[in-house]
């Protein structure tokens, strides 16, 4: 026998293996996939249809409704007629609860460079910033504006105008 005929020989055998082995290479492939296609449709679930994401033991404490006994309550009105409330306790700068759409939600407080208030929940998203000309609701999650150009009863009010000292 020559080495060519054995040359022949190696690759009609190893050519006719591997097309008995890629249907099932590719069975395997498309298996996998399913599975990981499976799995992507059922972890974007939730998120569909709008429910609370699952909750960890430390995003617990900013689940939770904050309770509203004997806060201060300050309401916004914005524009589009959304309307917000503010909650805060005197003793604590550090937490507001913001009434949002008919759920309460606590805010931590973040410091800023700036000045202004800043609040945050970063398990529903929610940013509220208050300068001292309005304030508004961002949703960090769908990077957009809840609710802008929000202004409580003081803020409302006009800015009385300053009069010039009389020269005498």
């Amino acid at each position: 026998m020559s080495i060519s005929k054995l040359f022949v020989a190696c690759s009609f055998a190893l050519g006719s293996l591997s097309l008995c082995l890629a249907p099932a290479a590719q069975a395997e492939v498309n298996t996998v996939a399913k599975k990981t296609a499976k799995g992507a449709k059922k972890a974007a679930k939730p998120s569909e249809t709008g429910a609370a994401p699952p909750v960890s033991p430390e995003d617990a404490e900013e689940a939770a409704e904050p309770g509203v006994e004997g806060s201060a309550v300050v309401d916004f009105h914005c524009e589009l007629g959304n309307k917000i409330t503010i909650y805060q306790n005197a003793g604590d700068d550090n937490f507001i609860a913001l009434r949002w759409k008919k759920r309460l939600h606590r805010l931590k407080r973040v410091g800023t460079t700036t000045g202004a208030l800043r609040f945050e929940n970063k398990l529903y998203g929610l940013i509220w910033i208050g300068i001292p000309a309005k304030g508004m609701l961002l949703d960090s999650k769908q990077n957009r504006q809840l609710a802008n150009e929000c202004r409580n009863a003081e803020q409302l009010q006009p800015a009385a105008a300053t009069e010039p000292a009389a020269q005498g």
